[in-house]
């Protein structure tokens, strides 16, 4: 996911660039690419989170019995099918796209044509992955409380890893449609425009940046969120900075190898 978002981010000097200049300056063949591209990614970006919210059901809800869809291998190939579907997905209408009239836009062959193309991507980039999320997080609270409200006496730590798996399942949910619902509303209001005004182009040049932003989300939300994220995080860096005399890290807190703390990260 992390790859997604990072080459998610690789188109948007082009797409500035076009904004800014009112202009498509490198070419019909360029503009295929960064479409492909860009559309790839932004998929990959999505199913990788959807998936993620039914793999943060199974390590939380009931790891024993999914431990052993849990791997590496399986995450190697869940990853690769990702990748490949959301290629399928995006080329047709990536195709489309052409520079010939001075800026990388889609041929529209049809008022229909183009509300079809604007459904398709509304329900696989959006409307689908946003119904599993939902399904698969209300699914995963519930189970938490169930368990909790099953104990024999009152658990402390149960109760705080309710508290935290909501936070951010309400976050990501909410900056998920933050991002990604103007993004789609704006499009389908292109429809019913007959010639684009100045101040819904500006609009829309937004909603198109706010997409974008989606792949610099996850970061803050680990970091703001999530404990789990921020013990690894530390790990990490301190692990790195151990060749380093002058730098001090104290790590004592937080072993990587202690199973004692249930996984709560919901985002990855």
């Amino acid at each position: 996911m992390a790859l997604a978002d990072g080459l998610f981010m690789v188109g948007l000097p082009f797409i500035a660039s076009q904004n800014f200049q009112n202009h498509w300056m490198f070419g019909d063949v360029a503009c295929k690419v960064v479409m492909v591209l860009d559309g790839i990614n932004q998929f990959t970006s999505v199913f990788c989170l959807t998936v993620m919210s039914i793999d943060r059901y199974m390590a939380l809800a009931d790891p024993l019995r999914f431990a052993r869809w849990r791997t590496p291998r399986c995450a190697k190939i869940v990853s690769a099918f990702l990748w490949l579907f959301s290629l399928l997905t995006i080329l047709p209408m990536a195709l489309h796209f052409s520079a010939d009239q001075g800026l990388c836009i889609p041929d529209l062959v049809s008022d229909t044509w183009w509300l079809g193309v604007l459904s398709y991507t509304f329900v696989m980039g959006f409307a689908l992955p946003f119904m599993v999320m939902m399904g698969a997080y209300t699914a995963l609270l519930l189970t938490l409380r169930s368990q909790r409200l099953r104990a024999m006496t009152p658990n402390q730590e149960s109760q705080r890893l309710e508290q935290q798996v909501t936070k951010m399942v309400v976050a990501v949910v909410v900056v998920f449609g933050m991002c990604w619902l103007p993004f789609y509303t704006f499009n389908f209001c292109s429809l019913y425009q007959s010639g684009l005004v100045l101040n819904f182009a500006r609009a829309f040049e937004f909603v198109v940046l706010l997409s974008y932003s989606w792949s610099c989300a996850n970061p803050i939300l680990y970091a703001c969120l999530s404990d789990t994220f921020r013990k690894h995080f530390r790990t990490l860096l301190c692990s790195a900075a151990k060749s380093s005399p002058s730098m001090q890290c104290n790590t004592e807190r937080y072993d990587l190898n202690d199973t004692t703390v249930r996984d709560v990260t919901l985002l990855a």
